[in-house]
């Protein structure tokens, strides 16, 4: 089927954690928004300087010329001036500080000459110039941030300017994975004849890693059935999601298929996407369950384009469409019609303008092309080969991330 079949079928079959926390501000960084917040006050909450400068009546405007007005006083951020601004007079003003009663317009600094009892000031400047006005951001009453948000550095920074000290959101995902496998072997040991290192694993580890959830990492089973099955059992019991790579394509012999028709209820699916193609989905009795391809570049392909979004509505998150760019590719790229094809390639610019290209052999088992990649280039099922200086899609890793 489609990607984008599978993908509507997936995530129909999703719903999203109910369990919420109450957290302090500073450690809800990461996590998804699980309730409505509503500005209890205006931002921001008295008119104020956008400007170092001088603080002036815009009725003493000069409309040509110059003129002069008398200094007498000074407000700074967090110790504001406290008297009235009248006719031909100002007061000397900081950026944030409170706009004093009878002023409404500042003047630049750079803009006047000035010494400790009057400021010139000249023609050309407009009423209400370099003034931020009440509730300008955020009106109180104002619904802010809307549940299943993620909250990052400027919604930290947002609920902080509303006196916000805690708020409500949902628990981390809870994510387990394991690899199986006689031939496979960890980091640090030494291969023998017909043993590879486990490399899945650690890109699967590092694909959650940004993602806010809790890992769990449940290493390198072996490839007999009463492992295979108690890891499987194991990690359904610690997670609300379960990721294998490799093992459940048709005519793999192992247990892991055995296993899954065993405790869950799980479907094999055969995508028209490249890298990828054989993908299981399904249920460990309360777990969800991925069955990731095996080849390390269709493992981390499927899992960006298949299940990123699962994991955004498992956790609650409100969908976002990753970014794409239409680009002029400069390299030639092969391609035969039938599926969508998601190549490796590196944005950069080539003068002014960005650009894509190619990053050479594009297998699914050579996964340095991901490490010097940027970006997916999208060839749609129908495309053939692409010749340089076409225009195409372009998806960054960075808005995948």
């Amino acid at each position: 089927m489609s990607l984008e079949q599978a993908l509507e079928q997936i995530l129909a079959d999703i719903s999203a954690i109910d369990a919420v926390e109450t957290r302090p501000l500073m450690d809800s960084f990461g996590r998804v928004l699980a309730e409505a917040i509503t500005s209890p006050l205006n931002v921001p909450p008295y008119q104020n300087s956008a400007m170092d400068g001088y603080a002036v009546r815009s009725a003493d405007l000069p409309a040509s010329g110059e003129t002069t007005l008398e200094l007498i006083g000074a407000s700074w951020a967090g110790d504001p001036f406290s008297g009235v601004v009248n006719e031909r007079q100002c007061v000397r003003i900081m950026t944030g500080a409170k706009m004093p009663e009878g002023a409404d317009t500042v003047i630049m600094q750079e803009d006047v000459q000035a010494n400790e009892k009057q400021i010139t000031i000249g023609d050309g400047h407009r009423a209400g110039q370099h003034v931020r006005h009440i509730g300008e951001d955020i009106r109180e009453g104002d619904e802010v941030l809307h549940p299943g948000k993620l909250l990052k550095a400027a919604e930290l920074g947002l609920l902080a300017s509303l006196g916000i000290a805690e708020v409500k959101v949902y628990r981390p995902v809870k994510a387990a994975f394991f690899s199986t496998g006689d031939e496979l072997r960890a980091v640090g040991e030494t291969l023998e004849e017909g043993q590879i290192y486990d490399s899945n694993r650690y890109t699967i580890f590092g694909m959650l890693k940004g993602l806010g959830v809790e890992i769990h990492d449940l290493g390198v089973i072996r490839d007999k059935r009463e492992e295979v099955e108690a890891a499987f059992r194991r990690a359904a019991e610690l997670a609300d999601i379960v990721f294998t790579s490799g093992g459940v394509s048709v005519g793999d012999a192992d247990f892991v298929k055995e296993t899954l028709e065993k405790l869950g209820s799980v479907n094999l699916w055969k995508i028209a996407m490249k890298p990828g193609k054989p993908l299981a989905f399904g249920r460990i009795n309360k777990a969800y369950f991925f069955g990731l391809p095996g080849n390390p570049v269709s493992a981390m392909a499927t899992f960006y384009q298949v299940a990123l979004p699962t994991l955004h509505k498992l956790m609650g998150q409100t969908p976002e469409v990753p970014l794409r760019l239409q680009l002029r590719c400069l390299d030639t790229l092969k391609k035969r019609p039938g599926r969508m094809d998601f190549q490796r390639g590196i944005l950069d610019y080539e003068g002014d303008e960005l650009v894509v290209r190619g990053v050479g052999a594009q297998g699914s088992h050579i996964l340095s092309s991901m490490s010097r990649a940027n970006c997916f280039i999208i060839l749609p099922a129908e495309q053939g080969t692409l010749e340089a200086g076409s225009r195409v899609d372009v998806q960054p890793f960075s808005s995948l991330m």
